[in-house]
């Protein structure tokens, strides 16, 4: 009888059900649901809505049921830094807030009145980013503190998706540390530096690792959705599943996880917080095995993502790219400024930057397009100079993972930028990586390097030259 493995992948614009399954030694996926996401403006302030979320999650599980695929686990995996406070009786406290909402405005000065930003990075190894959940954290003590008081628990938000399946509450190491309060020596909580900052510590709960049981699902969810099912943690922040799903074993490649950010970088065994790396803003996340992911936060597709759905014509990202190819315009876009974070208009901004810095303004849509794939790709070129630089080695070939690796104009753009050989592919490196820690559970392979050349076998990848051509 076959088996199989649910991955609910869910990213700032959409989520989706994975299942996936073993035949003649290959992974098959197969999407069987998919859903809209998208933070909504509530009087003024930006939030998920996590009970729609989760009502979706349960959708995905009933087609799981209808079609007759019923997964022996699942697992869950969702982007960085969002949580939920919750009280006594494990209501969420306050609004769940996003993090490209405003509230974290100045909220890096409070931080720092309490310790030094060389002192936290030293500590905690992760890049300085205004929405980080210790800034987050600041801004309820400032303007909600009877939310901190009243806390019961925080979880980040797959963890609470986990515990509404299960009704058991883990918090996810990999996620856990996008916040910027893990020490990255213990691979736990600094309670330290959450007493430092006045942050309730009795909230935090122990930290787990990737591929620990979380539990089965409860009654309720049982009856509701048809079945019972094994929860497992995977690597629950999304570039950490992404990451795992590169295709190599080769312990210097660099990945580009492409997708509504960029990130960009290479796993290492021991974390880098010297102060060389905070200023080149490199960070140290969480990683599988206890592997730190040592990359660069760039804004990515995003800025892509928002002008699409500006522009008239209802086009494709396969158009898009082809208009773009055609363009000759040069100028070029900080893609890492934080004018493009959530503009109102982000074609306003893109032309705004190249309007104040004496540069083409781009008009169409293919200019408006070039500009910023162009951005990106340059954006990565000066990344690898900065990886090599810190790390003391040379690299050949990048790998970019994810929806981005789609985007062949883009992939040729970076390898004529970095100078590099390009992999692309998978695309689904975020579900495959989820759905690996399950089956590295279940005994389906004995070990990651397995796993990885089981996903170079099974998916197809795109290969290009130094100057972009594809071979």
């Amino acid at each position: 009888m076959e088996k199989y493995y649910l991955a609910v992948d869910i990213g700032a614009s959409s989520g989706r059900h994975m299942l996936a399954s073993m035949k003649d030694g290959k992974m098959q996926l197969e999407e069987v649901y998919r859903f809209p996401n998208g933070m909504d403006n509530k009087d003024g302030t930006l939030c998920w809505d996590v009970e729609r979320l989760f009502t979706e999650i349960k959708n995905g599980l009933k087609k799981c049921k209808e079609i007759g695929k019923i997964p022996v686990s699942m697992a869950i995996d969702t982007w960085g830094v969002d949580y939920v406070l919750l009280d006594k009786d494990d209501k969420i406290l306050g609004d769940t807030v996003g993090y490209r909402d405003s509230r974290t405005n100045g909220m890096d000065q409070k931080v720092y009145e309490k310790i030094s930003l060389e002192d936290l990075y030293a500590r905690t190894g992760i890049q300085k980013q205004i929405f980080n959940t210790i800034y987050q954290l600041m801004a309820v003590k400032e303007t909600h503190p009877g939310y901190l008081e009243q806390a019961e628990a925080i979880l980040m938000i797959p963890d609470y998706f986990h515990f509404l399946l299960t009704g058991v509450k883990k918090m996810e190491y990999t996620n856990a540390t996008t916040g910027q309060l893990i020490d990255p020596k213990t691979n736990d909580w600094d309670y330290e530096l959450i007493e430092m900052l006045g942050y309730n510590s009795k909230m935090f709960q122990p930290v787990s690792m990737p591929g620990t049981v979380v539990g089965n699902f409860t009654k309720a969810i049982q009856e509701e959705v048809g079945f019972d099912c094994t929860v497992v943690l995977p690597a629950t922040h999304d570039t950490g599943s992404a990451v795992l799903a590169v295709p190599t074993n080769d312990d210097n490649a660099i990945y580009i996880s492409s997708g509504t950010w960029s990130l960009m970088g290479i796993e290492r065994k021991e974390a880098e917080c010297s102060m060389e790396s905070m200023k080149a803003n490199f960070t140290n996340e969480g990683g599988y095995d206890h592997r730190y992911r040592y990359l660069k936060n760039i804004m990515g597709l995003w800025m892509i993502q928002s002008v699409k759905k500006e522009f008239d014509e209802d086009l494709s990202f396969g158009e898009i790219c082809e208009r773009a190819s055609k363009e000759s315009i040069t100028s070029i876009v900080d893609c890492n400024d934080d004018c493009f974070l959530a503009p109102n208009s982000m074609i306003q901004a893109v032309q705004e930057f190249c309007r104040n810095t004496d540069q083409p303004v781009p008009q169409t849509v293919g200019e408006i397009a070039a500009v910023i794939y162009n951005s990106l790709a340059k954006c990565y070129g000066d990344t690898v100079q900065e990886i090599e630089a810190a790390t003391g080695n040379t690299y050949d070939t990048i790998y970019v993972i994810g929806g981005g690796a789609n985007a062949g104009y883009l992939n040729e753009l970076t390898a004529k930028y970095t100078g590099k050989k390009v992999s692309a592919g998978p695309t689904e490196a975020t579900a495959i990586g989820n759905i690996t820690v399950q089956m590295l559970h279940d005994g389906v392979f004995a070990s990651l390097p397995e796993a990885r050349n089981c996903i170079n076998q099974s998916f197809d990848i795109k290969n290009y030259d130094e100057k972009g051509k594809q071979f």
